[in-house]
């Protein structure tokens, strides 16, 4: 008998990419998505399962306590729920964080509350923004104990909801695990993004916003790759554990928007330095030593490789961002 996951934020970048994972590899489980559909999310992104019957979709926000539980009264009992759904732009939780603590936080201990009644495991994904910068830190890289220094309302809402989980955990036995991942990149990231923000500018020949003088520096994983961590920390983390899920090697945001400006054939004059971004972190870095051990997980495609795919993505699908401009 097949398992059923419940994945909220199922419509956005990297939880429709889970949804294929777990649909292409596992053909005998179901999967239903809770999303709010905000500007990020798309049903494009999980047209292909259109017609799939393993995989519902159910249009709410995860912080309602009570749609939740109106829509599960018609979807089997989850064996993992999967919690993509979060607000996730810094520059949108500086200018306003109501969103975001509404989203992250009260939808976050919706989730628990569903995972405590149903008795099943509940991975909760976060983000290394919620260590800070590793200058903070006092460190080269983040490691799972790193103790949490978020600078941003984004990064601070989200270890809240990190935090709040294993209080789950710790006093209700919730099955927890959290994963926090580097930045992603992949096809079907909204434009507001900087990768495929860089990518789409340059196709139209438009400015490129650089921050200050694009030194702050960042891992980078593909969204695959970090599905498939998700996907091993659901079936053999450990409960109650964190998983740093990232890359090895970091970039120089400069050198990035030089690197997509060279595959495109666009000059560097398209760039424009702005006004740096108000607790801006310079250094995001993880060690992820533990998800390699504990997981048997590691990512597979190169930050050069993926790039290069990446932009490619974005070339030959221009109808699928032009609408989100």
């Amino acid at each position: 008998m097949g398992r059923h996951w419940l994945v909220t934020g199922g419509l956005g970048f990297i939880g429709s990419h889970f949804v294929d994972l777990v649909l292409e590899k596992f053909p005998d489980d179901t999967v239903a998505i809770l999303d709010a559909q905000t500007y990020a999310a798309d049903k494009s992104n999980i047209l292909r399962w259109s017609r799939d019957t393993r995989l519902t979709l159910h249009e709410l926000n995860i912080a309602k306590r009570s749609a939740v539980e109106d829509a599960m009264r018609f979807s089997p009992r989850p064996d993992f729920i999967v919690n993509f759904a979060a607000e996730s732009h810094v520059d949108r939780s500086i200018s306003s964080a109501d969103e975001f603590i509404h989203s992250n936080v009260q939808g976050t201990n919706v989730m628990l509350d569903l995972a405590k009644k149903n008795n099943c495991r509940m991975v909760q994904i976060s983000t290394d923004e919620v260590y800070g910068s590793t200058e903070d830190a006092g460190t080269d890289t983040f490691t799972e104990t790193t103790p949490l220094h978020p600078n941003s309302p984004y990064s601070a809402s989200k270890a809240a909801a990190d935090l709040l989980a294993l209080a789950y955990h710790r006093t209700h036995k919730t099955d927890v695990v959290i994963t926090r991942s580097t930045n992603n990149y992949g096809p079907r990231q909204h434009p507001e993004k900087l990768i495929p923000k860089v990518i789409v500018n340059a196709l139209k020949y438009l400015p490129i916003p650089v921050y200050a003088q694009g030194l702050n520096r960042r891992s980078w994983i593909h969204v695959q790759d970090n599905c498939q961590g998700i996907l091993a920390a659901a079936e053999k983390g450990i409960s109650g554990k964190v998983y740093n899920i990232g890359s090895e090697k970091t970039h120089a945001n400069i050198d990035v928007v030089k690197s997509i400006l060279r595959f495109l054939g666009r000059p560097e004059s398209l760039i424009t330095f702005v006004e740096d971004r108000k607790g801006h972190d310079l250094v995001y870095a993880v060690d992820s030593s533990l998800a390699r051990k504990e997981l048997c997980w590691q990512p597979w495609k190169s930050f050069e490789v993926g790039l290069g795919e990446t932009v490619k993505w974005y070339v030959d699908n221009r109808e699928w961002w032009e609408g989100k401009l």
